[in-house]
């Protein structure tokens, strides 16, 4: 399996398939919840098409074999408005550290690690970007596995294999489980 991935930058089509509607009059994700939930159902798909069309993006895509198969949402933490605002999810210090919020993998392409390769590209974008750190605030579950609908944020165990370390508690929860604030430095 030859797994790449890239920025999302001039990507648009491909980060749709990934995030967009999988049947007609389902809206999709378009991963606007941290971003700006503000935004409309109807207004996501070009909000996130603008967002595309620059840099740094809003995240990196991976492919399989040349097909789309995962996407990853990593920019700076001062872009994602809920982020900002959150009572669950704490700052660790005042570094303009980016941050890796959403994993979403395409059925088809499940259990073959592209979390793994995700995390590493949204690594490798951020420190191209100048990040001096990387953050993710993943479900605590030990040694459970997550569900596919909890683990959209990722494990810790995700992260550590990474090289990230615990940074914070928070007070926040997926599907059940607690969160934690996870921190790699670059550079």
């Amino acid at each position: 399996m030859d797994v790449e991935v890239r920025p999302a930058v001039g990507r648009f089509t491909d980060f749709a398939t990934v995030v967009g509607p999988k049947s007609p009059g389902v809206p999709g994700c378009w991963c606007m919840s941290y971003r700006d939930s503000r935004v409309g159902n109807d207004d996501r798909p070009a909000y996130m098409a603008d967002l595309c069309a620059v840099e740094p993006g809003p995240g990196v895509l991976a492919y399989v074999d040349g097909e789309v198969a995962g996407w990853c949402s990593v920019a700076p933490r001062s872009t994602y408005r809920r982020l900002m605002r959150s009572r669950t999810i704490p700052f660790v210090d005042e570094l303009d550290a980016w941050s890796a919020v959403c994993f979403v993998v395409r059925a088809g392409y499940r259990r073959r690690g592209l979390m793994h390769d995700l995390l590493a590209g949204a690594v490798e974008h951020a420190a191209a970007h100048g990040a001096p750190a990387v953050e993710g605030y993943p479900v605590d579950s030990g040694p459970e596995r997550v569900d596919v609908i909890s683990g959209y944020v990722g494990s810790v165990a995700l992260f550590e294999r990474a090289g990230f370390v615990r940074a914070a508690p928070t007070t926040g929860v997926s599907g059940g489980t607690p969160r934690v604030v996870m921190r790699r430095m670059l550079g």
